[in-house]
C-alpha cells in the first residue's frame, strides 16, 4: 500500500542517489586529471599504477549508481501512480515527487531513466 510517507522516502532516495552519481562523476574527472598529471611528470610506476587503480574503481561506481537510480526512479513512479489511483493527487509530497522525476529526466534524457 502506497502512502505519502513512502513517497517522501522514495523521493529522498532518488535525490540522494542522483547526488551520489554526480559526486562519482566529479571524482572520476579529478582522478583522471591527477593520473594524466602524474604521467606527464613521469611519476614512479608503482604510484602511477595505484592511481590508475583508484581511477578504475571510481569509474566502476558510475554504472552501478546509474542502475540504482533507474530502479529508484521506477519505484518512485510506481508509488506515485498508486497514490494517484487512490485520488491523492495533491500535496507537498506529490509536488516534490513530480519535480524530482522531471529533474532527473532532464538530467538524463538519453539514459532512458524510466
Amino acid at each position: 500500500m502506497a502512502t505519502l510517507r513512502n513517497l517522501k522516502i522514495k523521493t529522498g532516495t532518488c535525490r540522494r542517489i542522483s547526488k551520489e552519481l554526480h559526486s562519482y562523476e566529479k571524482e572520476v574527472e579529478r582522478e583522471a586529471a591527477k593520473t594524466a598529471n602524474m604521467k606527464e611528470k613521469g611519476a614512479d610506476p608503482y604510484d602511477l599504477k595505484q592511481q590508475e587503480n583508484v581511477l578504475a574503481e571510481s569509474r566502476m561506481m558510475i554504472p552501478d549508481c546509474r542502475k540504482r537510480l533507474e530502479a529508484s526512479l521506477a519505484d518512485l513512479k510506481v508509488t506515485l501512480a498508486e497514490l494517484e489511483e487512490l485520488n491523492q493527487k495533491e500535496g507537498l509530497e506529490m509536488d516534490e515527487a513530480w519535480s524530482t522525476i522531471k529533474e532527473l529526466e532532464q538530467l538524463f534524457p538519453t539514459e532512458g531513466l524510466e
